[in-house]
């Protein structure tokens, strides 16, 4: 199992099997990203797209959601709506 220092999680982690995304942004994922920090994101993606109700076949969706996303994994992180309250 090939394994990666996660920039995230600041551990080591199994890497990515894929460059998740196009681009540079895609080969940073794949370089310094888990697969347990990525199926994170992947979590709160759902989130912001449910409860923001994003339709993704638009530009500014779809901009937004890439923000949030470097902002997840690279940044300060990405809050939850407001509205946002967890499932019992």
């Amino acid at each position: 199992m090939a394994t990666v220092f996660c920039n995230k999680l600041q551990k080591e982690g199994a890497k990515l099997a894929f460059q998740p995304i196009p681009g540079k942004l895609g080969k940073r994922i794949l370089g310094e990203i888990s697969q347990e920090a990525w199926s994170k994101w992947l979590e709160h993606q759902t989130i912001l797209i449910n409860e923001y109700r994003l339709n993704l076949l638009e530009p500014e969706a779809k901009q937004f959601l890439m923000t949030e996303m470097e902002k997840f994994l690279f940044g300060e992180g990405s809050e939850k709506p407001d509205a946002y309250s967890k499932p019992e």
